[in-house]
């Protein structure tokens, strides 16, 4: 009889233990779950005005983002909307991270007005440009090479053009210095474009929530022009 209570007793006992340790094991596995982040970020940037490689394209604009990452790889388009002229650019790219800090991708520029869905257009819909760029620590550099000709289009290229820039991270602040041809220059001649240096900082709104909110002060040489350019991220 001791021993059928005692054979009973420890039968009770390792079936709570094990349905509790079951129990933990899918509590963990459904925290995990949960915990999994989402392979797609979206974001939105408010800027008092588009400047892009020192050239000013448009006034205030809202620029949201869109992008799919599957480990090195990431897919996604960015744009600006122009508040008050109706300005409104529309990019695409597709690019590789790899591990030690190189990147590879290409992008497409579309200024909308123009054909959304013909890449062949001769009027200039789209703009094609290879990316490179290498990280390495505080210091990055970009080369990007235009691949086709839309002359005629919202700005317009003929092709091949070039442009290149290197950006060192400060504790405080960033400073960056860029030179291209073609469409980002004012005569199509290589020169210095973009020289300027950005600062960021988080707005605490309460103990969870912080705003980004950046400035910039852009010089550009090659066209003399001089912007100041502040904004928030979301």
């Amino acid at each position: 009889m001791v021993k059928t209570l005692f054979r009973i007793t420890l039968g009770i006992i390792t079936f709570f233990s094990t349905t509790t340790i079951t129990a933990q094991n899918s509590d963990v596995a459904n925290s995990q779950e949960v915990e999994k982040e989402s392979p797609f970020t979206i974001g939105v940037d408010l800027v008092s005005a588009y400047v892009c490689r020192g050239t000013k394209f448009s006034g205030p604009a809202i620029q949201p983002r869109l992008e799919y990452d599957l480990g090195g790889f990431g897919i996604g388009t960015w744009g600006s909307f122009d508040f008050v002229n109706g300005f409104n650019e529309l990019d695409t790219y597709a690019s590789y991270t790899f591990d030690f800090g190189l990147g590879l991708g290409l992008t497409d520029y579309y200024y909308q007005g123009s054909r959304a869905f013909d890449f062949a257009d001769s009027t200039g819909s789209h703009a094609l440009e290879i990316n490179l760029n290498y990280v390495i620590s505080q210091f990055s550099f970009s080369a990007n090479y235009v691949i086709n000709d839309t002359h005629a289009g919202k700005p317009g290229t003929k092709g091949g053009d070039v442009y290149f820039e290197a950006d060192y991270d400060f504790k405080y602040f960033k400073v960056f210095l860029g030179a291209g041809n073609g469409w980002n220059t004012a005569d199509a001649n290589f020169n210095v474009c973009n020289v300027g240096i950005e600062v960021k900082k988080d707005i605490k709104i309460n103990e969870t929530f912080s705003i980004p909110v950046f400035a910039q002060l852009v010089v550009n040489p090659d066209k003399a022009e001089y912007d100041l350019i502040v904004g928030f991220s979301l």
